[in-house]
């Protein structure tokens, strides 16, 4: 009797052990993608490199150095990313944008060479502000309302700043730069767009009724982008982020006084 008792408590153990996951640990979003282990990610159809980064707190740039994607940095569904970051750049990452500068500055006549070197010193500076008179490098506050919860790292962790306003009111660019996100896959923040403000920041609008700018669309500071809405949420609100790095920082140490 002593006997089989043992033998069912064994079995009760090793399932539990099993169903515990061990160092298994899976991420699961809107389509099922999923991280193993090894953090694998599979690639679900309208997320970008940029919206995934976002999703996992990681830096764009580290993603894509992990991963071997260069700039502009395309992904397709179905494909498998290690979620981790890398600051060493490998060869392969940037052999072709190597070979294409090689080739685009053979194509420069000489009088332009001097204008092509003031270009790209502005591009290593900002790559996606490369015209800073026509879209210049400056933050202002994304809407007009009222501030009704501040950023939090601690405890009840809030990753950015809420402001209350009306259904449709306007929510304007808070830095100029390029749309790298348009669309609702993130949970929780309802209708998003995320702007790329250079290799260095990141900026969210979440919440929104209405995505007045398209994925690859520049936009200047101040330029509207969306309607205020509730979608993912249950006010009609503005959550608006900046990630520097990847990281998520008080959006306040960065925005004007009011």
């Amino acid at each position: 009797m002593k006997s089989h008792f043992f033998v069912i408590y064994s079995v009760v153990l090793l399932l539990c052990a099993c169903s515990s996951g061990g160092n298994y640990a899976p991420v699961v979003d809107r389509d099922g993608s999923y991280a193993s282990a090894q953090r694998m990610y599979v690639v679900s159809r309208g997320e970008t490199l940029y919206s995934i980064a976002w999703r996992h707190n990681l830096s764009f740039k580290g993603l894509a150095n992990a991963n071997a994607i260069s700039s502009p940095y395309t992904i397709f569904p179905g494909q498998k990313l290690l979620l981790r970051e890398s600051k060493k750049v490998t060869a392969r990452h940037y052999s072709k944008p190597v070979q294409n500068t090689s080739a685009a500055t053979k194509k420069i006549p000489k009088n332009t060479r001097g204008q092509r070197s003031s270009t790209a010193k502005k591009t290593r500076t900002s790559d996606v502000i490369v015209d800073q008179q026509r879209y210049p490098f400056r933050w202002q506050w994304p809407a007009k309302a009222r501030l009704t919860a501040g950023y939090k790292s601690k405890g009840k962790v809030h990753k950015g700043i809420d402001l209350k306003g009306k259904l449709g009111e306007s929510v304007y660019a808070a830095n100029s730069g390029k749309i790298v996100y348009a669309g609702s896959g993130l949970v929780g923040y309802g209708k998003l767009l995320i702007i790329k403000h250079s290799d260095t920041y990141l900026s969210a609008y979440a919440h929104n009724n209405r995505l007045l700018a398209k994925e690859g669309q520049m936009v200047k500071v101040g330029q509207k982008v969306a309607e205020m809405g509730d979608t993912g949420t249950d006010a009609i609100k503005l959550h608006f982020e900046i990630r520097k790095n990847g990281k998520p920082i008080d959006p306040l140490t960065l925005l004007p006084r009011r």
